[in-house]
This record gives C-alpha cells, structure tokens and sequence, in this order.
C-alpha cells in the first residue's frame, strides 16, 4: 500500500464522518425539533426514517447515474450537497420543509458513503481490505461517538437549527480536504441499472444482504429514540448525553475490532457474537427499565454493548460481499449502503410504533439476525 494510500483511507474517514454526523444528529435533539415544529417526538422521529428510504431507494440509482464522473469529482460534489442541504434544514419552516431537505441530504449521502468505501478499497491491498473498510465506516461509528452527543449538547445550548447549520460547515471543511487530498481516479464504464442489479442472483449476496437490514433495524428501533428511551433507566438529559457518548465509543471498539478480527477469523463469527452482545445489552437496559433498579454505570457498559455490537456489523458485511461478487465491489458496496439505510428506516419505523422504550423488541430483533446468520453462513456465491 503506498503512502497515497495510507493518506487517502483517513481523508475518506472523514467524509464517512460528516455524514454519518448529519444522519445521526437529528437524535441528539429530536424532542427539542418536535416542539419547535408543532410535531411529536414520534413524528419527529419519522425525519430519520425519510432520510433512510430515501438513502436506500438513491444508492443504486445514483451510482449507475454517476458511475463515470471522476471520483474526486463525485466526492467533493456530494459533500457539497450535504452542506448545502443542511443549511436548508437548519432554515426550515416547517415540518414539511425539513422532510424534503432530509431527502436531499439522503441523496448526497447515497452518493457520497458507497463510493467512499469502494475507493478505499481500490487503494490497499486485498489482504488490508477489511481493516481499510472499517477506518472508512469508522467515520460513521466515530460520528455516533462524538456527532450524536455534540449535536445534543448544540441542541440545548444554541438550538436545532445551528447544530444542523454546524454539520453544513463541517460538510464543506470535508469537501475542501478531499479535493485537496484525494489523487485523480477516474469513473466506471456506464452499466444499465438493471445490469448492476444482476448482481442480486449470486445466492451469497442474496443471504447477505437481508441480514444487514435486520442488524441495523435491531440497532435503531431504540437509536432514533433513545432520549426517551434512557430516561426510563433513570437516565436525566445530562446523563443521556454522557450514555449516548458511551454508545458511540462501543461503536468505535466494535467497529475497529471487527475490522480486525474479520481479516483473521472470518465475518460469520464476528457477526455472531456482535448481534450476541447487541441482544445482551438491550435485553439488559429493557431489564432495568421494566424492573425500576437504577445504576448509572451499569446503563453506561450496557449501552457501549448497544453500540459494539451496532457498529461491529459493517466491516465484515462489506468484506463478505466483496468475497462473494469481487467483480462488482463498488455495486455491492453500494447495495450494503442502501441495506443499512433499509434497516435504519424499518427500526425508526418500529421504533415509533412500538410502546417505548422498545428495548425488548430491538434485543429480540438482534437475535433474529443471529439466527438468520447461522442459517444463511454456508452460502456459497455461483456466477448467475
């Protein structure tokens, strides 16, 4: 891997962390947004899940659309976008308004995240894949880390709409960078949709891919609520803040590990004790919201467990879909990115229909994905 290499993965890193900033913000102050837009929280939450189907629906759109511009190109564009979608958000009237700007912002993010993963992965050395892939998606657990609980801090302190406006600024610093650091690459050579989705007929990318949408359905049926949620471990608006911090750093652990771990041991058993400790801590934290026993460090291990296990998924999906279609890294990579957006989408969904905290359905939701691993793990790729 030469020293462009070892410089660009970071550089991407932080695209994939600008990104995942402005996905994940919205939960830091969801309850603050609703009142200020007449909504309530359970319909504030529905931002998140337009921005996810519309993230999913985009991505394969996008990357046939887009599949010859240069990289750096398509890159610094779709940033651009984001900042400027952003600060339409931040500037938003009404409830209606902001929805339509979570679609745009969706669309620069469909564009963006994929091909930042698949360039990442052009640049080192197949044996280097997983771990280059979770630097990238580490942008996005590290934005769960510091994005989520900054932008609730910005929240409370300056309001929504300068936390929102904050993510545009970061989007455009991002962008810069990228155009600056990021070597010239051209585009692909233009595949018809309905050719990229052909890739759908390898039997291990079918297995693959469902499990995603469950892994991540599990992860956010409490995620996008998770305010709330943690109030009823006992948890006040401070404490939360503190606990959604911890979530984010299991997420980092879980991610790096996984990325680690993947390159020795296989993504199957990553996977398995991932969605393991993800039942485990939500089982946990529903156990202390049904029982009334309050212990502020036992929220806070079992929250980084949430997060572990989360954020461990991606790095070994991606890795075994790239084993699976190697000749079409770049799609599956990009089919991956809309499979999590699918799961975000349907967790905030059941999360908003589901009697609060949802704790017990996110856990059962993780085991669920564990036995449809277990099922699906000898599933072997064959040329369609």
């Amino acid at each position: 891997m030469s020293d462009v290499s070892l410089r660009m993965v970071p550089v991407l890193a932080l695209g994939t962390f600008a990104v995942g900033t402005d996905a994940f913000v919205v939960a830091g102050f969801l309850p603050e947004l609703a009142a200020d837009l007449g909504v309530s929280t359970a319909t504030a939450g529905q931002a998140v899940t337009v921005f996810a189907a519309a993230y999913a629906l985009l991505s394969p759109v996008l990357a046939t659309l887009t599949a010859r511009l240069p990289r750096r190109r398509l890159l610094v564009g779709a940033l651009l976008g984001l900042g400027a979608a952003n600060l339409a958000s931040a500037l938003a009237p009404d409830f209606a308004v902001l929805l339509a700007t979570r679609v745009a912002a969706a669309a620069a993010a469909a564009a963006f995240t994929p091909n930042a993963g698949a360039v990442a992965a052009f640049l080192v050395r197949p044996e280097q894949r997983a771990r280059a892939l979770a630097v990238v998606v580490g942008g996005l657990t590290v934005a769960t880390a510091l994005g989520v609980p900054l932008g609730g801090l910005a929240g409370q302190w300056t309001g929504w709409r300068w936390a929102l406006g904050a993510v545009a600024g970061l989007a455009v610093l991002v962008a810069a960078a990228v155009a600056v650091r990021l070597p010239h690459l051209p585009g692909s050579p233009p595949v018809a949709l309905r050719e990229r989705l052909a890739v759908l007929r390898h039997p291990a990318v079918r297995a693959i891919l469902p499990l995603t949408v469950l892994g991540m359905a599990a992860a956010y049926t409490v995620y996008a609520y998770s305010v709330p949620a943690l109030a009823t471990v006992g948890l006040t608006a401070g404490g939360t803040v503190w606990a959604l911090a911890l979530y984010g750093v299991g997420a980092v652990i879980g991610n790096l590990a996984a990325g680690l771990a993947t390159d020795r041991v296989g993504g199957v058993r990553v996977l398995a004790v991932g969605y393991a400790v993800m039942a485990g801590g939500l089982a946990g934290l529903g156990a202390l919201a049904a029982t009334g026993v309050r212990g502020p460090v036992l929220v806070g291990l079992l929250t980084m467990a949430w997060g572990a296990g989360s954020w461990c998924q991606t790095p070994p999906q991606q890795h075994r879909l790239i084993a699976a279609a190697p000749g079409e890294a770049p799609l599956v990579v990009a089919l991956n990115s809309s499979a999590i957006y699918v799961g975000i989408g349907a967790g905030t969904l059941i999360g908003g229909l589901t009697a609060r905290p949802g704790f017990a359905t996110a856990a059962a939701l993780a085991l669920v994905a564990l036995v449809h691993l277990l099922l699906t793990a000898g599933e072997r790729s064959t040329t369609p």
